[in-house]
């Protein structure tokens, strides 16, 4: 009985190795594709004003 306490217990931690694992990895790709638009966004913005001619100076 007590071994399979202990074995519960592996599949338990396993699981949530698991899980985890999954988890930042979701994280990562979601975090990294958001930054990705906002640099995107920035980097048109940009593009923008230097498409722009310079009248002040």
């Amino acid at each position: 009985m007590a071994a399979q306490k202990v074995f519960t217990l592996v599949q338990t931690l396993g699981a949530a190795a698991v899980f985890s694992a999954v988890a930042c990895w979701y994280g990562f790709m979601f975090g990294r594709e958001s930054a990705r638009k906002e640099l995107g966004g920035i980097i048109e913005d940009l593009r923008r004003a230097n498409s722009k001619p310079n009248s002040g100076s």
